[in-house]
């Protein structure tokens, strides 16, 4: 499990080596600014990962949604053909 620690804006200057130590570590840095988060710190693998899990979670989403107008009754299907000169590629 992560450990996550708040700390203030002015750390990131003062003590950076510290957070950076900590992100490495694998753990989470909040940032305050005048008592209110502001940002997180996270380690650059953490983060794509979670970019990855948004863009999977956005596929996911468009899928769904292309199904869904795929079983619609008056959805319109057409040949591969159709589908090119419709697009002006054929």
């Amino acid at each position: 499990m992560y450990h996550t620690t708040v700390r203030p804006v002015r750390d990131l200057r003062n003590n950076y080596p510290e957070l950076a130590e900590s992100v490495r570590n694998n753990d989470h840095v909040i940032i305050t600014n005048n008592g209110k988060s502001e940002a997180v710190l996270i380690s650059f693998e953490q983060f794509k990962k979670y970019e990855e899990f948004i863009h999977m979670q956005y596929v996911a989403q468009k899928l769904d949604e292309a199904e869904a107008r795929a079983n619609d009754a008056d959805a319109v299907w057409l040949s591969d053909k159709e589908f090119w000169m419709v697009r002006g590629l054929s």
